[in-house]
């Protein structure tokens, strides 16, 4: 039989169909910050063992709408751009793990499979979802990065709108905020598909930037709202004490991770449930 190719499913003679290509993975966006204090018990219930609250303003959360194009090393995808072009919006929190503050993507959502599927391969909890953002621009309507620019953001999922944000720039910054600057300390988990065994795949992995451009950050404050939603859980990471809202420009290469543990998930049940009979879907 011949090989089959692609770094991800669909795997083909030809490779062509894969839903993403092998990192190095480029990316250019626009991103628009909001940091805020909650209570530390509902970060704390995000962050299954071995991760603990980091030490320092275990509280603080990121909530991050980005407006990205990406590609693979070749760049063919920004000369098509449907297959370069999407946005998402996520939130992190700070964890440690041996001594050492990590970052931690806790909710996440995207507007394009491939976005989701590299999520997967990275651990981010990514699910689909509409993120809509402000866009700068130097003529017309569009605010520029300067004093006094107001910048809208909304996220919704499941047909329900469940965060929305208006910021206002007053000042250049130093940097564009602290809760999301530190290597991702995240589970890469695969549920067995035998009931009752363990996971097929269970790791806790650091990633982040292999090399990172960044323009001038602003910062301002935020009108931030959370909503309740039948199926998303980020309304739980209250707003108890706005800390502050940013404005930057990034380029980012992601180019692979590293293992810190394996095994560190919940055990399976005791006994495995007989095997089910022959067949089934996409059989």
């Amino acid at each position: 039989m011949p090989p089959t190719h692609g770094f991800f499913p669909p795997r083909t003679a030809t490779g062509a169909s894969a839903l993403i290509p092998a990192p190095p993975w480029r990316y250019s966006g626009d991103l628009l910050t909001v940091e805020y204090r909650t209570d530390v018990e509902r970060v704390r219930e995000l962050l299954p063992p071995p991760l603990e609250p980091a030490d320092e303003d275990p509280g603080a959360v990121a909530l991050i709408w980005a407006d990205w194009q990406s590609c693979s090393d070749s760049g063919a995808e920004l000369l098509d751009p449907v297959r370069s072009q999407y946005k998402e919006a996520f939130a992190v929190v700070r964890c440690a793990y041996r001594g050492r503050t990590y970052s931690r993507c806790v909710h996440i959502w995207v507007d394009k499979d491939f976005a989701l599927a590299r999520g997967l391969h990275q651990g981010y909890p990514k699910k689909l979802g509409s993120i809509h953002q402000t866009r700068p621009h130097p003529y017309g309507p569009a605010p520029r990065v300067a004093a006094g620019a107001r910048f809208g953001a909304t996220l919704a999922a499941a047909d329900r709108r469940i965060a929305q944000a208006v910021i206002t720039l007053r000042e250049p910054a130093e940097t564009a905020g602290f809760v999301n600057a530190h290597p991702m300390a995240h589970h890469r988990l695969l549920p067995s598909i035998e009931k009752g065994r363990g996971p097929s795949l269970d790791e806790l992995v650091e990633s982040g930037a292999a090399a990172v451009e960044s323009g001038p950050a602003w910062r301002g404050e935020a009108e931030l709202d959370l909503f309740p939603s039948p199926t998303e859980e980020l309304s739980r990471l209250v707003v108890r004490e706005p800390i502050a809202a940013y404005f930057h420009q990034v380029g980012v290469v992601w180019d692979g991770g590293r293992l810190l543990a394996t095994g560190t998930s919940s055990p399976p049940p005791e006994a495995a449930p007989p095997h089910p009979a022959q067949g089934g879907p996409h059989d």
